[in-house]
């Protein structure tokens, strides 16, 4: 038999929650034919400004070719553009179109409600406390990342 100590592990409580908020914001999304990827793609958008699509790829945790057909569907609908980096014209540069905003504003008003049902009877002391955790958490393992990286000897440090 397989055993773990599930009720003690942070990660399976973190990934349980995230798949949790995934189906729900899905769920809010799907009325109104919008994708949780495509809703991902946007969102990293709006985060970081224009991403290569390997950077994408890496922020959605997916392989490039798997991004590039939810690409080919948001573009198709016009709600991303693509160019060639002007440095190497193999890499494709993804940034939102400006005809993604209200499709934007509709992913927004739903990760707004999901959030609002998510938090409900839960104090601001206590979400204040959640989120200086969840970054503790972050910090640690960004360290650790980092720390293997420079092990490996690649010297590059990526946030995941």
């Amino acid at each position: 038999m397989l055993e773990y100590d599930f009720e003690q592990s942070v990660a399976y409580w973190v990934v349980m929650t995230a798949h949790t908020f995934e189906r729900s914001l899905n769920d809010e999304l799907t009325p109104h034919g919008i994708t949780f990827r495509q809703c991902q793609v946007l969102g990293w958008l709006a985060l970081e400004g224009e991403l290569s699509q390997v950077q994408l790829a890496d922020r959605l945790r997916i392989e490039p070719p798997t991004l590039v057909g939810i690409l080919d569907r948001m573009e198709k609908a016009e709600w991303i553009r693509r160019r060639s980096c002007d440095e190497d014209r193999r890499r494709k540069m993804i940034a939102p179109a400006a005809s993604a905003k209200p499709i934007w504003e509709k992913v927004v008003a739903c990760a707004r409600r999901i959030r609002a049902e998510a938090t409900e009877g839960i104090t601001a002391e206590e979400l204040l406390q959640l989120k200086a955790t969840l970054e503790k958490i972050r910090r640690n393992l960004t360290a650790r990342h980092a720390a293997a990286s420079l092990a490996d000897g690649n010297g590059e440090i990526h946030e995941t």
